[in-house]
Formats: structure tokens, C-alpha cells, sequence
């Protein structure tokens, strides 16, 4: 495949509002030993480019300082001592950075192959997401079949991933979303019941829908806001796995007795500063289990809408004002 020396991608003038991403010019990265170079037909929007815009999360030392942690395209090289993959293989891929481009390179642990019948802007909508909730719900929370999650943020990438995942493999799943329309969507993905934020108490709902026993596991994403009514929501023996921290990082005043009545584990983490073998570990595990769901169509990426990638800045106002059901992704053809 013939490389050009130069390539567009979206640069960040200043850390700040969207209006600071703006369409560059520069050149074409070189695969690392062990990356590919994927030519970028899509790529997701996601909450931590957010974060990256503002200056709240800086890149990885050795990680493109371009923003994008997903892409979907076509393999152009391969760095020395990849094997299974060839130049032209069309994957997606979880990037350490630098998806906003036309060119990326990825470690090649962390790339996939399209589902069967996929095109790039469904699979720009997996990497992420699904990388995320493998590793939280399933490896990390260890979420078994029969049993019962509670997902926030339903409507989100994160939670429309969950809720399909944990409903597959036979979880009972309750969720929270802000609006009526965004609970309904919700149960069209197979949540048990969609809880509004704004009108009811999830933990309140919680106790009455489980006959007070609460859930086995919780996948959170706001953090100190629902610390202790999270900890209320679990079962005996349950687990707390925090993604993100959007209601704040600093849980004040909270009752931590729950943690030890009721021996319940609370863990976090990020997907970013993982080992390239723990991401390889991750997909592998995507790979051998999840694949052939999406590939089945029992479960899809949720995408509410695909964007040309000159228009990022009114992808990240979406995001921001959170009215989105699903992923919100670039296109780059």
C-alpha cells in the first residue's frame, strides 16, 4: 500500500472549549515494533477526549498527543515483529491516542477484526466501550449469569454496551437515564427496569425491585455523588466498580459500615494506563466471547450519529450536553 508523507487530523490549538480543535496537517506516523498503522475510516468520540481537550488528561509519555482512543479502518504497514495481521486486513482498535487522524498507530494486541457484515462507523463504536466493560464488569466485577447489575448512565456508549452484554450472558439489569426517552431506550436494549434520575430514588427502586436484597454488582460512572446510595444498592457479597467520576471525586460524610456488614468489594479503574499485554489480555477475551455475539446480531453498537471529522467540535457539544443514546463517531472518508 502507497503511503503518503503527510496526513489531516485534528489538532488542539489550546486546551479549552471545542472550538479549539481545528482540521492540521502532519505527517504520517511510522509503526512502532509490535504496532500497525491503520488508514482511519472512523473513529469514536468518547468522555475522555473530553478531558483531554480541557487539560484534565494528559496523554501517556509515549501516546500521540492527537486525541481519539478508537478507530476503525484499514491496516496500510506493520511495524517489525507483527504477525497475524497482513496490509489490508480491515480492524478496529482500541489507540493509546492519536484516532483523530487519518492515519494511527495502534499496538497490535489491541486490534480486531470487523465483525462479519460491520462497516467502519459500527466498528469505530466497539473499541472503547467494549474494552471498558469486559475488563470492569466481566474480568474485574466478575459478573456471572443469574446474576443482577445495576448500570448508570444507561443511554451512555458505556451503558448501552452493559446492559446488551449483561442481558446476554443472562444478568438481570437495572438501570438509571434522565429522561423518559432515554428509559425507554433503555428497555428496548433488554434492561429489566430504567430508572429516572431526576424523579426517583435509584436506591429506593433498588431495594423494592429486589425485595431489599439489592444487586450483585453496580458499574458506576458518577462517582462521589452515588457512593453511599451505591453501597445501599448491593447485595450481600456484592461489588462496586467505578469507571469515572462525573458527580465528583471526593465522597464526604459516607457511611463505609455497608463495606463490612455486608462484605462488599469496591474497585476501579481506567482503561488508558493499562499494560499493552492487559489490553492484548482484554481483547483476546472480546475476541473468544463477544465477537460472536455481535457477529450473531444479539447484540450491536448503539450509534446515534456519525459526523464528518471536521465537524468534531459539535460531536464534543453533543457529548457535553449528553442528549446522546449511544456513540457519537467521526468519519474520515
Amino acid at each position: 500500500m502507497s503511503l503518503p508523507s503527510t496526513m489531516s487530523y485534528i489538532g488542539l490549538a489550546e486546551h479549552g472549549g471545542p472550538e479549539n480543535l481545528t482540521v492540521m496537517e502532519g505527517p504520517v506516523p511510522q509503526p512502532r515494533p509490535g504496532e500497525i498503522l491503520v488508514r482511519v475510516e472512523a473513529a469514536g468520540i468518547n468522555r475522555p477526549d473530553i478531558l483531554q481537550r480541557k487539560g484534565d488528561y494528559p496523554p501517556p509519555p509515549d501516546a500521540s498527543p492527537i486525541l481519539g482512543l478508537e478507530v476503525a479502518g484499514e491496516i496500510a504497514a506493520l511495524g517489525e515483529g507483527v504477525t497475524g495481521w497482513k496490509v489490508g486486513d480491515r480492524v478496529c482498535a482500541l489507540a493509546n491516542g492519536g484516532g483523530y487522524a487519518h492515519y494511527c498507530t495502534v499496538p497490535a494486541g489491541q486490534a480486531l477484526p470487523f465483525p462479519k457484515g460491520y462497516d467502519a462507523v459500527k466498528a469505530a463504536a466497539l473499541p472503547e466501550t467494549f474494552f471498558t466493560v469486559w475488563a470492569n464488569l466481566f474480568m474485574m466485577a466478575g459478573l456471572r449469569p443469574g446474576e443482577s447489575v445495576l448500570v448508570h448512565g444507561g443511554t451512555s456508549g458505556i451503558g448501552t454496551t452493559a446492559i446488551q452484554l449483561a442481558v446476554a450472558f443472562g444478568c438481570r439489569v437495572f438501570t438509571t437515564a434522565g429522561t423518559t426517552e432515554k428509559c425507554r431506550a433503555c428497555l428496548s436494549l433488554g434492561a429489566a427496569r430504567a430508572i429516572n434520575y431526576r424523579e426517583e430514588d435509584f436506591a429506593a427502586v433498588i431495594a423494592e425491585e429486589t425485595g431489599k436484597v439489592g444487586v450483585d454488582v453496580v458499574l458506576d460512572m458518577i462517582g462521589a455523588a452515588y457512593f453511599e446510595r451505591n453501597l445501599k444498592s448491593l447485595a450481600r457479597d456484592g461489588r462496586l466498580a467505578i469507571i469515572a467520576f462525573l458527580g465528583g471525586v471526593v465522597a464526604d460524610r459516607v457511611n463505609l459500615a455497608p463495606i463490612m456488614l455486608r462484605r462488599l468489594n469496591v474497585m476501579g479503574s481506567t482503561m488508558r494506563p493499562r499494560t499493552a499485554a492487559e489490553k492484548e489480555e482484554i481483547r483476546d477475551e472480546l475476541l473468544a466471547r463477544v465477537w460472536p455475539l455481535l457477529e450473531e446480531g444479539r447484540i450491536a453498537p448503539v450509534v446515534d450519529a456519525a459526523l464528518p471529522f471536521d465537524e468534531v467540535g459539535a460531536g464534543h457539544r453533543m457529548m457535553e450536553r449528553g442528549d446522546h443514546i449511544g456513540k457519537i463517531v467521526l468519519t474520515f472518508e
